[in-house]
């Protein structure tokens, strides 16, 4: 039978993982997107806590979904070389946590810049980790997200056609696509379908600017559900709420809980089975 998998940002749940852990299991989830641990960035992490976290997961019955990494998330006019050392480190956590994805963006042109003239440098960049990737058995998810080179359906798509590495892949996100005033299933999806390995489940709205739950904003997020359903897609869903100003007042368990029903009741209304 065909199921989607639900997976979580759970650092806006709780810095505590095992906090992270129990929301998620009242929810029936069994996979977590691994961002932000203990006060740490996960390429902050030693040896001993990926060990720790690992041991942590399996006594829950996790698994991680993704390395969710800051890679790209980085000015294109400075060094290369941290970042190519960022990236061995996602690595070496993907390898430890079992998982083959690593969350990663497309870099900050120069404030004010015409993205033309850093075209070249982004590109050679991707190529570059792309065959990183490729060399260590892991698969890259190029996130769409604001003021970055990638931050369009069109610059996205630009990316992947020269990479052309199945170890660079799309993390579609509708929510940040709305964001940037592109229409998710009019505009980017049929661009970036044949790219799009993972799913980012964020909603917005046009106007105001604002993240939402699944299904409340124009993220188009039922439509794509569906198309998924009808692609086969068994790949994971992951719920990265961003509700703080929708729900000012609610607690970030609160929250988060509110963005995964959500994006329940969008699959039962689908007929779209999940795990």
């Amino acid at each position: 039978m065909l199921k989607a998998k639900i997976t979580c940002f759970a650092d806006e749940i709780s810095q505590d993982l095992e906090e992270q852990l129990d929301v998620l299991q009242q929810e029936g989830i069994s996979y977590i997107e691994l961002r932000n641990v203990w006060g740490k960035n996960v390429l902050e992490l030693n040896d001993e806590e990926l060990s720790s976290i690992h041991q942590i997961l399996k006594e829950h019955g996790f698994q991680v979904s993704s390395i969710a990494s800051p890679i790209g998330k980085y000015p294109v006019a400075e060094e290369f070389g941290p970042q190519v050392q960022a990236v061995q480190k996602a690595i070496h956590a993907a390898h430890v946590l079992g998982t083959p994805y690593i969350r990663i963006f497309s870099y900050h042109p120069p404030e004010n810049a015409d993205l033309d003239t850093c075209r070249d440098e982004v590109l050679r960049r991707m190529k570059q980790l792309a065959e990183i990737a490729e060399q260590n058995n892991v698969v890259l998810i190029l996130e769409n997200d604001n003021n970055l080179y990638g931050t369009t359906d069109e610059r996205c798509l630009e990316i992947l056609q020269h990479c052309a590495s199945d170890s660079l892949r799309m993390a579609f996100d509708p929510g940040n696509f709305v964001k940037n005033d592109i229409k998710p299933m009019q505009d980017a999806y049929p661009k970036l379908q044949a790219y799009t390995d993972y799913i980012h489940i964020k909603d917005a709205t046009f106007e105001p600017k604002l993240f939402v739950p699944a299904g409340a904003g124009d993220g188009e997020v039922d439509a794509l559900l569906l198309s998924l359903k009808e692609r086969g897609y068994d790949g994971f869903l992951s719920v990265e709420p961003h509700l703080q100003h929708y729900m000012p007042h609610a607690s970030n368990p609160k929250r988060v809980v509110t963005a995964v029903r959500a994006l329940k009741q969008l699959l039962e209304r689908a007929e779209y089975q999940w795990e």
